[in-house]
């Protein structure tokens, strides 16, 4: 009987063209800080040119409701791995460059007399006892690679531990090293000296090229994780004078450095997609492309901020939707029909459950996912998410700061909890119906408890279930110290470390943001 169900298994998983030989590629685009309205996508933005990126969204189905798992990158970078919350992994800030390894998140110990909660001390290493796609997809043939930033941890944290068999440049920074144009200074990868002023992702791209020129013949798994357009800010001469005479200074996205750092991004899009198509695998290669977090609305370039995640209010490093909310094509041939849009709630846990249902690849014994497949909206079929989370235990002060927070969404519905934030300990709620007010302006907690009840409900059986170390009462709160007119206003310690008036370590924190 079991070798009958072996043989109609094979059967069967040959003619759904699902075997080693015949899977399809994965193309995992990632770029780095890259806000909703950054990209021509959504028609928000009249600055920023990307071709590419509309080029792709021709091959696949555009998402208007894509959400990252957290508004940093290294919490979003660990949740895209394993499919698992922040809040699960304990990695909730981008600090895995540390020279400290945290691997586990714990209660934090004290905070000043001004603030009411006690943030929890995060993780500064992703597990490797955490499994990845990347080792999924190896044990199922998949020759792996990851190119670019990482972010999660050096040796013995890297993505040569992690599923991957190759990892150019091999670097743990937060950004680039030194700058994106060479020369650079990563320790062992040098410029091409035939290019002197080559640009990071114009190597990045190259190397990609080469692996999957390489492999064309077998499976592959790129996962293509930008530097772009993450801080320092800087690009090709040539193409910020371009965009310098493209400025319109009422338009609040003006900045012709970013848009230089955008056009170099989107240009190592089109780079990796000429070269799908010209070895022959664009009709079984699945692409995504998505960022790890809302757009830097903090930081200082050309006497500007880097963007504007407008309509969306705040942007990285809050849990508004500017913070969140990202841009996400994906081209899966035969799957998704070409130049589709969908409104189907997705998050960064969501892609490793959907390759693997997708690939017909099983789940190890006791593995589990706080992400969904997403394979119906991909077909689209009728499909409804459920509620995703946000886990944002900090308060960076950047523009549109909260306390330590966590929010749901739940169809037009979203809800953030601030931890310990009302009178005596009890949290404070922000409620919004994102489909009457995108910019979250108000508030309609007071008007419905009910729902409030409801959704913090759900809050609460996800901080159950995923064990989070929450926030705690500060003991050492001191009502007189107290300024709640401040909440959301950009402390100095968050400026370009250009501009600010703060001490050299604050100024440090800031760039590695």
């Amino acid at each position: 009987m079991k070798a009958i169900i072996a043989v109609v298994w094979v059967l069967l998983s040959a003619a759904a063209g699902v075997t080693a030989e015949r899977r399809p590629n994965v193309l995992f685009i990632l770029a780095d800080d890259l806000g909703w309205a950054d990209t021509t996508l959504y028609g928000h933005t009249k600055f920023y040119q990307t071709p590419n990126i509309e080029r792709l969204a021709r091959r696949g189905m555009t998402f208007t409701r894509a959400y990252s798992a957290s508004p940093l990158c290294s919490p979003t970078r660990a949740a895209i791995l394993t499919g698992l919350s922040p809040a699960r992994t304990g990695v909730t800030t981008p600090g895995c460059h540390a020279p400290e390894v945290v691997l586990e998140a714990a209660p934090g110990k004290n905070a000043p007399p001004a603030k009411k909660s006690i943030q929890p001390i995060s993780a500064t290493r992703l597990k490797t006892e955490y499994r990845t796609v990347a080792e999924s997809l190896k044990e199922a043939g998949y020759a792996t690679a990851h190119f670019g930033k990482w972010h999660l941890g050096a040796e013995p944290y890297s993505p040569l531990q992690q599923g991957f068999d190759v990892d150019p440049p091999h670097w743990s920074g937060p950004g680039p090293a030194g700058s994106y144009v060479a020369p650079w200074k990563f320790p062992a990868f040098k410029p091409d000296p035939a290019e002197p002023d080559q640009h990071i992702e114009d190597r990045m791209a190259r190397e990609a090229v080469a692996f999957m020129t390489q492999h064309k013949d077998k499976p592959f798994f790129v996962n293509y994780w930008m530097f772009s357009v993450h801080a320092p800010f800087d690009a090709k001469k040539a193409l910020i004078e371009k965009h310098r005479a493209r400025v319109d200074p009422k338009d609040p996205q003006r900045s012709p450095t970013y848009a230089a750092m955008v056009e170099s991004m989107d240009d190592a899009v089109g780079r990796l997609l000429d070269t799908v198509d010209h070895l022959g695998l664009a009709d079984r290669t699945i692409i995504v492309f998505t960022s790890d977090n809302g757009g830097n609305m903090y930081n200082e370039i050309d006497d500007t901020r880097p963007t504007s995640n407008a309509p969306l209010r705040g942007g990285k490093a809050t849990v508004f939707e500017g913070g969140v909310r990202v841009p996400c094509v994906i081209a899966w041939p035969g799957l998704v029909r070409p130049g589709t849009l969908s409104d189907a709630i997705v998050q960064s846990e969501d892609y490793y459950p959907t390759l693997l249902e997708g690939l017909r690849l099983p789940l190890t014994a006791g593995q589990r996912f706080d992400g969904v497949s997403v394979l119906r909206a991909l077909k689209g079929e009728p499909f409804d998410r459920g509620p995703i989370f946000t886990w944002f235990p900090h308060d960076p002060g950047v523009p549109n700061w909260l306390p330590p927070a966590v929010a749901v969404h739940r169809s037009d519905w979203k809800l953030i909890r601030i931890f310990h934030g009302a009178d005596q300990g009890a949290h404070r709620h922000l409620l919004f119906n994102l489909r009457d007010d995108l910019g979250e302006t108000n508030n309609l907690a007071t008007a419905n408890p009910k729902l409030v009840n409801e959704l913090d409900g759900l809050i609460e059986n996800f901080l159950v279930d995923t064990q989070a170390v929450v926030p705690r009462p500060n003991p050492a709160f001191d009502p007189a110290r107290y300024r709640p007119e401040d909440e959301g206003k950009q402390r100095n310690d968050t400026r370009s470390p250009g501009k600010a008036k703060s001490a050299p370590a604050a100024k440090k924190k800031a760039k590695n943001l």
